[in-house]
């Protein structure tokens, strides 16, 4: 009997000698077994499979080519290869608790014709096992064809920026924070970048390897940054860096470029080791970069220019001139539906006209001006029909166009900074944004306007908030350096905090005085009906004028005068009482 780790969730699979296939004692998934006569190659595979689990498919693949170099027979093997090479995970269908493949490493080759696949098929030991393997890998190519498809509609990259997004304690990293320096520079600069934490903020709820897939295919350049030698080796960081590289070493013509920062050259990984690194702390680090990015790009563009074919060529130039004037007084009349089929019309009978598909861009974003996509309130680099138009334009229509790209993508970044300048947290992200693209538009006046909001709201703070208001704002402002003078209200906040501390134990002493008198009121209300008129007397002048107590003491001095007064009463009665007596008594004898 040997134990197997199940290959979907690591529970325990026990078998005989010899079985094909067994049952997860913790999933209950039916799946194949290695084909494993001693208890080293048990091992082999149960480690394998661990790497594989935990997402390490490299390491998970790099192990069960040990196992095919002893035996190239082997059929679960060939099968682990290739959830290694689709990058397959299972995970939990929290409504069926079946385990379901989720692919993290998209191919454009099919797993049907995957050489591993075939393999496994070829030397599974029975039919049975055969089945299994033809059921799952089914099931993956579906997914796999659903990733394509979603792939093929997203717009080309240029640069994908590859970092560690949060620690392991949840918290960003400062790899985060200098690829987002990078971002709006590469961006400011008219290049489209794909950088996680924005590119897929509007992705929440989908599955993001459709995404990633086609950035890594259509990015000419990946940047990979990191402070930390275990974050460049993370598990999904290296899943992308090391996937761009296999499609280098597959002939894409491609460039990685590793960036790092308060850490040894040497501790990049090895990969790397064949690579120009660059070093993020270094004077004109940024400059260097981009100006070898825009020279990576031109290169590239000189290449792909000489296969393009004009449409000014292919044309009839006298009637496809006519239509697309006519379609152009629709736009400005506001027609869409008109222009739309005009312009539809033009690539009838010239499909390759750029201008046209300008214009079906035009009635895409409901304007009826070219010079307005600048600033249409969407990102037309992910239209089709910008990117046809880019692709079939003429070298000076091509510059005019990508500029209309370059000034969309500058004004969304406006329109952005306007969002996150809403808040004091957001005003550091704000003026990141404005300073990468400083010079455009409005973008100066609108960094010394939030410059001047940013001194209006924490003055305002200052003068009229509590303490915890200051404590808020003293968070907000550290991260924000010296913009708007942050570092100036430091002291204030601090000396203002102590005056609110002060006013505030003043608050505490006052009210715990006022507690006691109110104590001291009660207790002296209770000697008073106790008619303990002496001890309620002292305690209604101790408490002075708080409430009614004068009052009281006026009352009870009244009440202590009249007894007085009636005790010297009693007094002198009884004691003329008593000398009439002894009168009396002393008159009697003499006369007895």
């Amino acid at each position: 009997m040997s134990t197997f780790k199940c290959k979907m969730c690591g529970g325990d699979i026990h078998a005989a000698e010899g079985a094909t296939f067994g049952t997860c004692d913790s999933c209950g998934t039916t799946s194949t077994l290695p084909k494993a006569n001693d208890e080293k190659l048990v091992n082999l595979f149960n480690r394998a499979n661990h790497y594989r689990r935990q997402n390490e498919f490299d390491k998970a693949l790099g192990a069960y080519d040990a196992i095919l170099n002893e035996d190239g027979a082997n059929a679960e093997a060939h099968w682990c290869a290739v959830l290694c090479r689709y990058g397959i995970e299972y995970v939990e269908d929290p409504r069926t608790r079946e385990r379901v493949p989720t692919c993290h490493r998209a191919q454009y080759a099919p797993i049907l014709a995957d050489a591993d696949y075939l393999a496994a098929l070829e030397y599974a030991q029975d039919s049975y096992a055969r089945s299994l393997y033809e059921a799952e890998a089914r099931r993956i190519n579906e997914i796999q064809r659903g990733i394509l498809a979603i792939s093929s509609r997203e717009a080309p990259f240029d640069v994908f920026i590859c970092y560690k997004e949060t620690t392991d304690g949840g918290s960003r990293t400062q790899d985060s924070v200098l690829a987002q320096d990078v971002y709006y520079q590469l961006t400011g600069d008219g290049y489209r970048v794909f950088f996680a934490k924005i590119t897929l903020e509007d992705k929440l709820g989908q599955e993001y390897e459709p995404y990633i897939f086609a950035a890594l295919n259509s990015a000419k350049v990946m940047l990979v940054i990191g402070t930390k030698p275990e974050h460049l080796n993370a598990v999904w960081v290296k899943n992308e860096w090391s996937r761009f590289l296999a499609l280098i070493k597959g002939g894409a013509k491609k460039v990685l470029i590793p960036a790092f920062r308060d850490m040894d050259a040497y501790d990049l990984p090895d990969e790397f080791s064949h690579l120009q690194a660059q070093d993020m702390g270094k004077l004109g680090f940024m400059q260097d970069l981009i100006r070898g990015i825009k020279k990576l790009m031109d290169s590239e563009q000189s290449k792909t220019a000489t296969s393009e074919i004009s449409a000014a060529n292919t044309a009839a130039a006298g009637n496809t001139d006519a239509l697309i004037r006519r379609a152009g007084i629709f736009l400005e009349d506001g027609n869409f539906e008109q222009a739309n089929e005009y312009f539809n019309r033009v690539l009838d009978n010239e499909p390759e006209n750029a201008r046209a598909y300008i214009g079906l861009l035009l009635v895409e974003c409901r304007i009826n001006s070219e010079t307005t996509l600048s600033d249409c309130g969407m990102d037309i680099e992910k239209s089709a029909n910008y990117q046809k138009a880019l692709r079939f334009a003429n070298e000076d229509y091509k510059r005019t166009i990508a500029g209309y790209a370059v000034d969309n993508r500058k004004n969304a970044l406006l329109r952005l900074a306007k969002e996150k300048a809403q808040t004091i947290l957001g005003l550091d992200e704000a003026r990141r944004i404005l300073e990468s693209i400083k010079g455009f538009k409005n973008s100066d006046e609108m960094l010394a306007e939030y410059e001047r909001q940013l001194v209006d709201k924490a003055n305002y703070v200052i003068e009229n908030g509590n303490i915890a208001d200051l404590q808020t704002l003293y968070n907000e402002l550290s991260g924000l350096g010296n913009f708007g003078g942050a570092d100036g209200f430091s002291e204030r906040i601090r000396e203002r905090f102590l005056v609110l501390e002060e006013e505030n134990r003043e608050r505490d002493r006052r009210l715990t005085q006022r507690i006691e008198r109110q104590e001291e009121y009660v207790w002296a209300q209770g000697l008073l009906k106790d008619k303990n008129y002496k001890d309620a007397l002292s305690v209604f002048k101790r408490l002075g004028d708080y409430s009614d107590a004068s009052k009281y003491v006026y009352q009870i001095e009244n009440i202590i005068a009249i007894e007085s007064s009636k005790k010297k009463r009693t007094f002198l009665v009884i004691s003329v009482a008593v000398i009439i007596v002894a009168l009396w008594i002393v008159l009697l004898r003499l006369f007895s």
